[in-house]
Parts: structure tokens; C-alpha cells; sequence
């Protein structure tokens, strides 16, 4: 009846008008051809009804999903009307909204786009994802919604029917069509669907924009029209368990629980009632995890709550699905018959898929693939099968858990071409379905992407690394997984085959339709995505728009068993070593539910990383290669932070996998020539024979054989040998680069080079787009050289790129494929193809990939490319030689130096570097700066070494804390630089007379020290001596001048004068600018009302840790400035070229170039908020007894010292409380962090208040109330990290508490909150038993020697900020 009334009330279309435009078919339709439309379904349609007829524009908002989108394209089907479709993301453009240009016969043409042809032709404008749209975009569309105006870029002007009509009355035709004007069509309307902001992530709607459209909530359908839809597509499904299944949906989406649980994708739930369908013995629990996976969305406490829920529902918490397995696969002309069965079942309950499939497997891809069956991996693909011949799904694991695989394998079992694509962060919505080309005569055109082409020939695409993907992007996969159509940017159209078949009922052929720009979507098309677990502490990926896209496979990381199994098939039988590493990664995986430390681990060793380690095992299993070195490579230890070292060390020595002491051996580098065999070691390889023009790209380089090096040489070697691409960790100056070039050079191996930076793009990296005679033609990079050619390609500094341009590197290493932008595509070597396709590459037999970087975390600070990369290459970890190997190796560099200097060159150097290794300094010095020492010393041997070392040390020359360390060393080991660390270089050098000398010098003389004047303005003053806090000038107060009484920084650039300048004050000058500077010290003690007893104490507590303050405060400015680094901001009007748009730039598009600038946060995301801190001091009576005896007190002021001078200036991004406990109370303010301490006199009373407190209170502890209150309190705050660390007394067994619950208060609020316990005091052993019985990490001793107090300190904090960095 009311449908009869929609219809009566709306204008009728002739389906004959536009083909190339059919609307979308949502509605079912019963046997006698009534239309299956549920209640709530039709207010909306009666609603959207009325608006038509009152030439309302409408916007349905509500939650993520197909179901505003169907409630429209339902609207559109009933009144038999045509759209223009829209997608938009935040690389939406005017020129997509409005008009394109395009290049055809040489000529510059504009081509109406989907706003525009809607307007003319009468269409229904459907604009899907609003709020993905970027600022100040859609307003474009104000004029047309408001009044049906719209100018267009090629002169014309959109006018509305009614002026238009008038118009035409009045001039005629031929006058309008003169000056440009064009009928916007009285049919004309605009449907936008979008997400209610800001509950969800997006742009809020312009008020201006908003007040054009008509609003409509659109809700789910009720439970009942929900089951209704459920039993109509899935006949066959048990109702007691959709009714379960529907009822937990419903109970997550509804109520208070949709505040904290993520979205229930309620749209889905027909996809799995299919899945139910066909195959009734599936369990309830199974079918709710493909729609809802809870085991990687929810934390601990949902997870809770979810058990509750299951019980209540009387939903069984086990699966049913683990012994199923696919019994038999016939193989047919376009479909795959699949018997699936479990043993018990009767041969009645066997299940029966029939499966689309690709007719003809045209691909000629061939993979090197082996799969070992395992039951747990069978039960999955069982799995998966199931889900494949029903829908589109997403394959979450971590990396190196076997996820490409398994859908290989799939693949491989129903006879399917695969492709696979590498998604990155900024790959926009066009490179996912269309790239734009030139043609041979300069015209332009769109080039399929391999999405689009997967989906018109029936093949399976996987898109690898959606957790990568940014989510507006994604948002144009929606229609494509729902509805099967896609809109592409040429105009054409894809559509599901059998609404492509309805048409050809019609009356139309299929090459008419195609000529027409509609093109059939294959039937056995999937899509199905990789994807890493979501890290709950930081962003979540699955978001409720994700969830509503894809049904989710988890894929488990294997138990030691099938770890085993598969060894054994691959590799043969363990090896005794592989055992023990079997072992230690099940033992991670087992602890690391909880412990973000142990996770890392865990996920670092990982089944992909255990089938290369038993490889080479198998392969060279040689002594020297104990399981102590093994695992350290694996997890490069040697470049953790001190935290996560500790934590691994004290695993391992639970495993007794401890340090050997290995025999050296004399390795040996043996080149036979006649033969053509390289021998290093016990290691022999061919070399290659190749012709001169080969020949001329192998590198040659200055390299001395050393024991370390040849060493390194012979492991990297083997993994050559093995076909491993290979991964150079190490800090600067190791020798990196040379071994490599070395190893080249010995196999006669040639090289292409690239090296990276943060400017190299996705297109850079591949390929190089040129314009010639107006045409964009690709020159190849040095990538795809190498893959022709079969050189070795060595990536230099690949940490300096982003890590979403270096992970395109991902499918190439992995499978051997790679799309290139100009459309040609990378295929592995053993891929029969057709020489005369110049469309394919395939992938020389010999090309190897090595990339190169420095070590992550800081100083380096660069992208952290072993974390997110690192487990698709052998990696090695590059350190600086052992002493004997360096003296070889210095001997050879500086033959006439005596060998007794190069020894204590080695030895401080190497101090320096233990130091640098434990934080105790930040640089870390390397061979590279000994060598240009001895060097130096060999060409020159008179020069002084105070000289030679100030060339090293200079960088810190105005850090004098930093420089007094290293001098220190340096002058214990017996290097004569004390006319360095003395800064009596002036001195040596006026006594060394010199012909000629070029120093810059003012000039002018100084006269007498004065503060001088203040610049309101504060405008930069260079030289001269009137303005205070100037720079390089005299007599005032400032920075880098002289004869100034006081340093004063008004935050300018600094000029520095040489320090002979400075030395040549006369001495009455000097005098009177020291007294000056004393009277401004008093002044400033007076102005904080801080005597100056109390400064001279403050200063005892202050200067034990200068040095840790120093390298906090530089990991913190590193970090600063990593974080303000600016980023590309594209589509612009000015700046660089895009490279990406070139073709646009011919085309004659304004918006073709780039710009560095401040990134905006994503709109909705939400806002970076302060690490938080609380540190809970023990100002217990025993600290004041027993401080006479160890120093515990003295040194936890000292630590306290330092937290505050450390933080102070940076409270944006680390606010802290300092809170005491003792036997009076378990919180006593000492330090709020809403009003920290910011100078020494306020520094000097927190000390003071702690000091007293722990004289005069009562006996007793509080440790456990204190340590339950701090995590509690802390983690009820808004923060995007927490941190508690308890400094106590061992007292435990006297006041009976147990470890366990000590370790209960701080874990209790992980992974929110990281907690840890320091123990300053103990009696006994008691200490070190309550360490042994707690959680690696989370407790610290400082007992012996208190003063290691500060360090441990500085150890927990720094490796929060370096985690927190990458």
C-alpha cells in the first residue's frame, strides 16, 4: 500500500533513457513479486519521499555501514531513477567534483564529472563519506545545492530550471547556448551520507553546507526485521543460533555499552547467516569472531565483560571448527566444488561449497611456495574456504605468522590467480583503482590498477598492510565488498555480473555495455586483506568503519609442536641448537599476553624468523654459531635500550643461554681465479663472470682483511648463498658500506645504489616519470635496473625514508612481485611469461636486495625501518671490531704510528663506546673516528694529539659536562690531551709559529662589562655592544660574544667568536665581569628568595647527576624535534612539483604541487596528550636511619634532582607528581603536577620537605597501599601513556606482603599504566628473592651501590621515550 503511494507520488524514468547509469537494485522481492521492505525501511523511504517532492536536498547519517547507502539506493529503485556516484576521501579534489581536464587529438578538453552530469542529466548526486572529505572542498557545492548555480572551469555556467526556462522565453536558444549557460535539471538532487562527527573520526560539517541539507538519522533495523533478513538469505541456519549471534550484535550496540565496547558491524550479520547456511555445525562463537574479532580489539576488561555476555546468552566459549578439514576439491569450469567434513559427522552432514573460480588461470605467476600441513593451519583454511565462497575478509596476525601463506595455499587449492598489492599510509584512493598515463601521442588516459584488474578477470587480489592504509582511503573499498559496483575515475563503471547479466536481458550486448563504459565485475573476484593486530595503548586501526567492511580470520602464531613439524619436512631434523630457540619462543609467547616488552620479543621471533634460523642451521652449522649469538642477531640486542636488554638477558640466562667463549679462528679470504670459487672461511661461492659492461658497476673500495671483518663477511656470505635479501644494521662508521662493496667486489658481483631520504616517494623509489614533447615517459630507477639485470641493489640509509614509502619493498621481497606506476609489474624468476609483453619484468635469477641503516632509537632518531621491516630480511647486526681486530685493522692504516699509542687509542675509545651502550654518553664513537686519528697521525706524525682529538671532541665543545666524561677516559687510558681538557689549546698554539693565519676577528677592543640595553621587539642583534642578549658581541650580556658579565639567551641564532678572540680580555676586563657576573648570581638567588647556603647544598644533590640530566634533556629535544619535523602537504598551488602529478600539470591543473609544512592532525583524531608520571618516594623513618649507612636517602633526593631538572620545559610532554609514602601516610604530596618546580629555590624546598618528612614520621609501611593508590590514580587520567615507579624498602616478610600481590598492584592497570619497583634497601637477600619471584623488568635493585639510583632512573624513562618515538 505504501509502496503503491511512493510510487503514485514520484516522477516515473524510462528504463530505456540511460543504461550506462542503471540504478542500484537493493530490494528483494518475494515469490509473488511484492517487495521485501521492512517497517523502519519504509518510514525512511516515505520520509525521503516527501523531501523529493518538496526539492529537498538529504543527508543520512548514522552509524558505519551498508545501510544508508541501501535505504538509498532502495529510494533510487523504487522511483526508478539514475545516479552519479561519489566516493570521497581526503585526496578528493574540485576537479573530481566538477570537471577534469583531459588531453585528446593534443588538445586540452574538460570532461563533466559526477556533480555536473548529475545536474544536467536529471540524476540523483549520491555523495557517499562526507566527513572524509578535507576542509573548505565541499563548499563547492553550496551555490548548486542553495540555488542550482555552479560556474564551471571551461567558461559555462550551471543556471537553474526556472531562470533558465525564462531565459529561454526571452533571448532563445542560440543566445543562451553563446553565452554558455546550461539547464540544471528540475530533477536534479543531492543525497549525502556520512557519520555523525565527532563520535566518529572526520571533518565536521561547514555550517553552511550543513544548513543546505535535510537530516535523517538512519538506524539500525530492529531485532525482528533483523532476524527476519537473517532467515530469509540463510534458510538453512540453525534459528536458535542466529537468534544467539543476533542477540550478543545487539546487546554490544545497544545500552551503555556502546560507550565503551567498538561498534557491533550489525550489517554483516547477513554475510555470516550465509556462512551459518551452508554449513550448520559451525559454533556461535566461531561466527561472531569473523564479525567481531575479539581477541584483538578488546582489552583484558571488555574481554571480561564479553564472557558475561556469552554466558548470559548461553553461547559456548569453545570452538567447533578446530577438527574440521577440507576432505576433497573438484576443480570445474568456473567453479570449485569443496567437501568439507569433521570426523564423527555422518556422510550427511558433510558440507558442500560450490565456489567461483576463474575459468581460465591465465596467470603465469609461479611462486616458490611449499606448504606443510598442519592440523591448526588445515583448520583455518577450512575456515577460510568457508568464508571465501561468501564473502570478502581480512587476515589479522603479526608479522611473519604465515598470513600470505595460507591465502597462497588457498588460492593454490582452488586453481586462483592471486595478485597482491602493498598498501602504505599515504596511498591515495586513485592509485588504488586508476593511475594516469600518456599515450604514445602525448593524449591522456587511466591505466587499471591491479584492484580493477583482478576484479574484471575473477582473480583474487590481496591487499597487504591494511593497518597501514589511512581509513578515507579504505572507504573506497565499501561499495566495491557490499554492493560489488565501483565508480572509477575514467568515467567507467563497474557492476556485480548479475545485474551486468539483467542488462544484457535487456536487449544489449556485452561489447555495447562495455562501449558504453559498464564493464562486469567477475563472479569469483575476492578481495581479502592482511593486517597486523591493532596495538590497544596506541591508535586502533579496527575501527568501527573497518569492522563493517570485512569479515575477520585471526591467524594464531603456531604452538612448538607444528613449528617443529614444519622443520622437520623443510630442513630435516633439528638441530640441537634450534630446539633450545624453540623453547625460548614459546616461552615469549606464553608471558608476553601483558608485558609490551616480552610482546616485542615474541613478535620478533616469530615462525618466519624460526624457518630462517633452522635454514641456515641446516645449511652451516659450524661452532661458530652458538644460540647465544643466534638470538642476539635476531633481536639485535646489541641496539636495545638498557630496559628491554636487561629483560632479555635475565630470559636467557633462565635458558642458560649464556655467552660463549669460541676458539678463534685465523678465517681466511681465498680468491681461486682459474676456478672462479671465492672461499672465505669454511664458505665458497662462484664468481660471477660477467662482460665489461656488467663489470663496471661492481664496486671497488679500500678494505683491510681483519678477524672481524672476515668473519662478518663469511655469515653474510652464507645468507647470500641461501637467497636471503639481506639488512645492515649498525651505527655510523662501523664499516657497513665497505663490507658490502667488499663482498661485491670478491664475486665480481655488479651494484646499483640508491640512497634514501625524507623526501624519496613510492615513485622515486620505482620508477622516474619525465615529461618529453608533452608526454610523461618513466625512466627506470635504480630498483628495477637491478631486478633486469640481476644486480645486487644496495638501499643506503633506508631508516631516513618514511616507513610507508620503504614498505613497497614488502611484496617484492617476499613473493618477488611489484607493480610499477607506469603499469608494468615485477613478477619472480620463475613466472613463464611472454618475452614480447613489455608489460611484465621478470626478475633476474641473480638479483639480490641489501639494504643499510643505522641503529634505531636514540641519537639516530630515524624511522625504525628493523621493526617494521626487518623480519623480510637476514639481518645483520654490524658493531665496531673487537680490540685485536681494530689494532690490525689501525696498523694497516697508519703503518708509522707507534703501536703502543694506537692501543690506548683503542682501549678509551672502546670505554667510550661501553659507555655509549649503557647511556652513560649519547654519541656513540666509532671505528670511523679512530682511523681518521691514526690517519692523520700517520701524514703528519708531529702533531700534537690534543690537536688530533679536539677534531673528534669539538661537537661538544659547549657541552662541558658531556666533554668532561669523555676527557676523563681519554686521559686514563694515557693520551697526552690535557692541553684539550684544560682548554689550554690557545696557549699551544701561540707557541707554535705559524706563517700565515686566517681567523676572523672583530676588531674591536672591549671596554667595560654592563648588562646593556632591552629590546621590547626582541629583534636578533649581532655584534657591537649596546643590546643585552645579543650574539657575538662585547661588553653586554648575552651568548658567543666576549668581555660580557653573564650569559643571556634571548632565543635567537647564536654567533660564536673563536675562542682566541675570547682569551685576548685583558685581565682587569675579565675581573670586572666576574664581579659583575657574582652580583647578578646574588640577585637572582634573591629574586627566588634562595640563600646562598641552600644553593651550595642544592648543588650537591645537583651535580652527581648532571650527566643523566643531559641525555634526557637531549633524547627529549631529539624527540621535539622529530615530532615538529614538517610534513608534505599536497594538492597545493605553489611549491615543489609533484611528481605524482605530472599529467595533471599538462593538463593544465593548478593544484600539482607539494609543500612542507606542519602537520594538522587528522580530523577526529584524537588529541596528543603528555606522557604521565608519578614517582612514589620512600620518606619512610628506615630511609633517615639507614642513610648514614648507604646513602639511600641522599641518593633518592638525588634521583628526584634529576626528574626535575630534566622535565623542567618540556610539561607539554611529560607532566609528573612526586608523591612520598611512609608509615604515616601512602600519599603525601611533594610534587603536583599541575605546578612543578621551575627553579632551584622550589627544587631545594621539595628536597627539604622529603628530608624532614623521612627525620620526624612514625615507623611503619605503606608501600603496597602507596604503589595500588599511584597506578590507580594515574590511570584514571587521560593520557596516551602512564608510568609509576615505587623506590622502597625490601621490608616485605616483615610487614607480610607476598610478591605475587605486589606484582597484582603493578600490573593491575597495564597496558595503560607501566609500573615498576626500585628496592633501595633490603634485609638480607630479601631483595633479590622478591626480584627473582616478579615479572622481568618490573623490579630493580639498587642496593650495593645506591648510586645507581639515578641511572635505573634514566633507563626506565628513556625507554619509554624511545618506545613511544618509534
Amino acid at each position: 500500500m505504501l509502496v503503491k503511494l511512493l510510487s503514485s507520488n514520484v516522477h516515473r524514468w524510462s528504463l530505456t533513457q540511460s543504461i550506462r547509469h542503471r540504478r542500484c537494485q537493493s530490494i528483494d522481492f518475494t515469490s509473488d513479486g511484492l517487495q521485501k521492505i521492512p517497517q523502519s525501511s519504509l518510514h525512511h523511504l516515505r520520509w525521503m519521499m516527501q523531501k523529493d517532492n518538496l526539492r529537498q536536498d538529504l543527508f543520512l547519517i548514522g552509524r558505519p555501514g551498508r545501510f544508508k547507502r541501501n535505504i538509498a539506493m532502495s529510494y533510487l529503485q523504487l522511483t526508478n531513477q539514475e545516479c552519479e556516484y561519489i566516493s570521497l576521501s581526503r585526496d578528493t579534489s574540485e576537479s573530481d567534483l566538477k570537471q577534469r581536464r583531459e588531453i585528446s587529438h593534443g588538445t586540452s578538453i574538460y570532461i563533466d564529472q559526477a556533480a555536473v552530469k548529475a545536474a544536467k542529466e536529471g540524476r540523483v548526486l549520491i555523495i557517499d563519506g562526507v566527513e572524509k572529505a578535507e576542509r573548505n572542498i565541499l563548499p563547492i557545492l553550496n551555490n548548486l545545492l542553495e540555488n542550482r548555480e555552479m560556474h564551471l572551469e571551461d567558461g559555462r555556467f550551471l543556471v537553474s530550471a526556472e531562470r533558465y526556462d525564462n531565459l529561454l522565453k526571452d533571448h532563445g536558444q542560440e543566445v543562451l547556448d553563446n553565452m554558455g549557460l546550461l539547464r540544471v535539471s528540475d530533477n536534479f538532487r543531492v543525497i549525502a551520507l556520512g557519520l555523525p562527527v565527532p563520535k566518529y573520526r572526520g571533518s565536521p560539517l561547514d555550517p553552511p553546507l550543513r544548513s543546505r541539507f535535510q537530516a535523517r538519522e538512519i538506524a539500525n533495523l530492529s531485532y525482528n526485521e533483523m532476524f527476519q533478513q537473517m532467515q530469509d538469505v540463510a534458510p538453512n541456519a540453525p534459528v536458535e543460533g542466529l537468534k544467539k549471534i543476533l542477540s550478543f550484535g545487539f546487546s554490544i550496540s545497544s545500552g551503555d555499552s556502546s560507550a565503551s565496547f567498538p561498534d557491533f558491524p550489525v550489517d554483516n550479520l547477513v554475510d555470516v547467516a550465509r556462512i551459518f547456511s551452508q554449513n550448520p555445525n559451525l559454533s556461535e562463537i566461531d561466527l561472531i569472531k569473523l564479525l567481531y574479532p575479539i581477541d584483538v580489539i578488546l582489552t583484558p576488561s571488555q574481554k571480561s565483560s564479553i564472557d558475561t555476555l556469552r554466558d548470559s546468552l548461553k553461547i559456548q566459549r569453545s570452538s567447533k571448527s578446530h577438527k574440521q578439514k577440507i576432505e576433497n576439491i573438484e576443480i570445474g569450469k568456473g567453479t570449485a566444488k569443496v567437501t568439507i567434513e569433521r570426523p564423527g559427522w555422518l556422510k550427511s552432514s558433510q558440507v558442500t561449497l560450490n565456489i567461483p573460480i576463474c575459468e581460465n588461470n591465465i596467470s603465469t605467476v609461479k611462486h616458490d611456495h611449499k606448504f606443510v600441513e598442519i592440523n591448526s593451519q588445515s583448520a583455518l583454511l577450512t575456515d577460510m574456504m568457508q568464508t571465501y565462497a561468501v564473502a570478502d575478509f581480512c587476515l589479522v596476525g603479526t608479522r611473519g605468522s604465515g598470513k600470505t601463506a595460507l591465502i597462497v595455499e588457498l588460492c593454490r587449492m582452488l586453481n586462483q590467480p592471486l595478485e597482491q598489492v602493498t598498501l602504505y599510509k599515504d596511498m591515495s584512493a586513485r592509485e588504488l583503482i586508476q593511475s594516469r598515463n600518456t599515450k604514445a601521442n602525448g593524449d591522456t588516459e587511466w591505466m587499471d590498477s591491479s584492484l580493477v584488474k583482478a576484479a574484471r578477470n575473477g582473480w583474487t587480489i590481496v591487499l597487504d598492510g591494511l593497518h597501514r592504509l589511512h581509513l578515507s582511503t579504505m572507504s573506497i573499498l565499501h561499495r566495491l565488498v557490499h554492493d560489488r559496483e565501483l565508480q572509477l575515475f575514467d568515467g567507467s563503471r563497474l557492476i556485480r555480473h548479475d545485474k551486468f547479466q539483467e542488462l544484457i536481458d535487456l536487449g544489449m550486448s556485452e561489447e555495447e555495455l562495455n562501449l558504453k563504459g559498464i564493464f562486469k565485475i567477475h563472479p569469483a573476484f575476492r578481495i581479502v586483506a592482511l593486517a597486523e593486530p591493532p596495538k590497544l595503548d596506541t591508535s586502533n586501526w579496527l575501527t568501527p568503519e573497518v569492522l563493517s567492511i570485512f569479515l575477520f580470520h585471526q591467524v594464531e602464531n603456531l604452538n612448538k609442536s607444528d613449528e617443529i613439524q614444519i622443520i622437520n619436512e623443510l630442513y630435516g631434523s633439528i638441530h640441537p641448537s634450534m630446539s633450545v630457540i624453540l623453547e625460548l619462543a614459546q616461552e615469549l609467547r606464553t608471558r608476553s599476553e601483558r608485558d609490551p616488552i616480552l610482546k616485542n620479543f615474541a613478535e620478533a621471533l616469530s615462525t618466519r624468523q624460526l624457518l630462517r634460523i633452522a635454514h641456515r642451521l641446516s645449511k652451516y652449522s659450524g661452532d661458530d654459531a652458538p644460540i647465544y649469538d643466534i638470538v642476539q642477531r635476531v633481536f639485535l640486542s646489541k641496539f636495545l635500550p638498557s630496559l628491554p636488554r636487561q629483560v632479555l638477558e635475565s630470559i636467557l640466562t633462565e635458558y642458560n643461554i649464556i655467552p660463549q667463549k669460541v676458539k678463534s679462528k685465523n678465517v681466511k679470504v681465498n680468491v681461486d681465479k682459474e676456478n672462479k670459487i671465492l672461499t672465505i672461511g669454511q664458505t665458497s661461492a662462484k664468481i660471477y663472470d660477467r662482460d665489461l659492461s656488467h663489470s663496471l658497476k661492481v664496486p671497488e673500495t679500500l678494505f683491510y682483511d681483519t678477524p672481524h671483518y672476515v668473519k662478518l663477511l663469511e655469515r653474510i656470505l652464507q645468507d647470500f648463498l641461501l637467497g636471503y635479501h639481506l639488512c645492515l644494521i649498525g651505527n655510523q662508521g662501523v664499516g657497513k658500506n665497505k663490507l658490502i662493496d667488499r663482498l661485491l667486489f670478491l664475486m665480481n658481483y655488479p651494484r646499483e645504489y640508491i640512497q634514501l631520504h625524507r623526501d624519496t616517494t613510492v615513485t622515486s623509489l620505482t620508477i622516474a616519470p619525465t615529461i618529453v614533447d608533452g608526454k610523461v615517459l618513466f625512466e627506470d630507477s635504480p630498483l628495477v635496473k637491478a631486478v633486469k639485470n640481476g644486480y645486487t641493489l644496495v638501499i643506503d640509509e633506508i631508516d631516513k625514508a618514511p616507513i610507508n614509502v620503504t614498505c613497497v619493498l614488502k611484496s617484492l621481497v617476499e613473493t618477488g612481485e611489484m607493480w610499477l606506476s607506469d603499469g608494468r609489474k615485477i613478477v619472480p624468476h620463475a613466472s613463464e611469461i611472454d618475452e614480447n609483453d613489455t608489460k611484465i619484468i621478470k626478475t633476474h635469477q641473480d638479483f639480490r636486495i641489501i639494504v643499510l641503516a643505522n641503529r634505531p632509537g636514540f641519537p639516530f632518531l630515524g624511522n625504525d625501518f628493523f621493526a617494521s621491516m626487518g623480519h623480510l630480511f637476514s639481518c645483520h647486526a654490524i658493531d665496531n671490531p673487537e680490540m685485536e681486530s681494530e689494532i690490525q685493522l689501525l696498523k694497516q692504516y697508519g703503518p708509522n704510528v707507534d703501536e703502543k699509542l694506537i692501543k690506548r687509542l683503542v682501549k678509551a675509545f672502546g670505554e667510550l663506546r661501553s659507555m655509549a651502550d649503557t647511556s652513560q654518553i649519547s654519541y656513540p664513537y666509532s671505528t670511523r673516528e679512530v682511523v681518521n686519528i691514526v690517519k692523520h697521525l700517520n701524514k703528519y706524525p708531529d702533531e700534537n694529539i690534543s690537536e688530533l682529538i679536539g677534531n673528534v671532541l669539538d661537537f661538544d665543545r659547549h657541552s662541558p659536562e658531556s666533554l668532561e666524561q669523555v676527557t676523563n677516559v681519554l686521559i686514563k687510558h694515557g693520551l697526552e690531551i690535557s692541553a684539550y681538557a684544560q682548554n689550554e689549546l690557545t696557549e699551544l698554539r701561540r707557541k707554535k709559529e705559524i706563517q700565515l693565519s686566517v681567523d676572523h676577528y672583530s676588531g674591536k677592543d672591549v671596554s667595560s662589562p654592563k648588562h646593556g640595553k632591552i629590546d621590547e621587539k626582541n629583534d636578533p642583534h649581532v655584534g657591537g655592544n649596546t643590546w643585552a642578549g645579543g650574539s657575538g658581541g662585547r661588553d653586554t650580556a648575552g651568548l658567543g660574544g666576549k668581555g660580557g658579565p653573564y650569559r643571556l639567551d634571548s632565543g635567537h641564532k647564536v654567533h660564536q667568536l673563536s675562542d682566541e678572540e675570547k682569551d685576548a680580555i685583558p685581565e682587569h676586563v675579565k675581573a670586572a665581569a666576574r664581579a659583575m657576573n657574582r652580583k647578578a648570581f646574588a640577585e637572582k638567588l634573591k629574586e627566588i628568595q634562595m640563600s646562598a647556603y641552600d644553593h651550595n647544598i642544592y648543588i650537591q644533590f645537583s651535580n652527581p647527576v648532571k650527566p643523566h640530566v643531559n641525555t634526557l634533556r637531549n633524547i627529549l629535544n631529539s624527540l621535539e624535534a622529530k615530532a615538529k619535523e614538517r610534513h608534505w602537504q599536497k594538492h597545493q598551488t605553489s611549491g615543489e612539483l609533484d611528481d605524482m602529478k605530472l599529467i595533471e600539470g599538462i593538463t593544465g591543473e593548478k593544484n600539482i604541487y607539494k609543500m612542507r609544512s606542519d602537520m594538522d592532525p587528522e580530523p577526529g583524531q584524537p588529541q596528543e596528550k603528555p606522557k604521565r608520571l608519578t614517582v612514589v618516594v620512600d620518606v619512610s623513618g628506615s630511609m633517615y636511619r639507614f642513610n648514614g649507612y648507604d646513602g639511600r636517602l641522599d641518593r633518592s633526593l638525588e634521583a628526584v634532582t634529576m626528574l626535575m631538572e630534566s622535565f623542567e620545559g618540556f610539561e607539554h610532554k611529560i607532566q609528573y607528581d612526586i608523591v612520598g609514602h611512609s608509615g604515616e601516610s601512602h600519599c603525601l604530596t611533594f610534587i603536583d603536577h599541575k605546578n612543578p618546580p621551575n627553579n632551584d629555590k622550589r627544587r631545594m624546598d621539595t628536597l627539604k620537605m622529603m628530608h624532614a618528612h623521612a627525620q620526624y614520621c612514625w615507623s611503619g609501611d605503606n608501600t603496597l597501599k602507596a604503589t595500588q593508590h599511584a597506578v590507580d590514580t594515574i590511570a584514571k587520567e587521560e593520557c596516551d601513556e602512564a608510568i609509576v615507579v615505587v623506590l622502597s624498602d625490601a621490608n616485605l616478610q616483615r610487614y607480610a606482603i607476598p610478591p605475587k600481590k605486589l606484582t597484582e598492584m603493578l600490573m593491575k592497570q597495564e597496558p595503560k599504566v607501566h609500573a615498576y619497583m626500585i628496592f633501595i634497601g633490603s634485609l638480607g637477600k630479601e631483595a633479590e628473592q622478591v626480584q627473582r619471584n616478579m615479572p622481568q623488568g618490573k623490579c630493580f635493585l639498587c642496593i650495593e651501590d645506591v648510586g645507581e639510583l639515578p641511572k635505573i632512573l634514566k633507563t626506565i624513562f628513556q625507554s619509554s621515550l624511545l618506545r613511544q618515538s618509534v
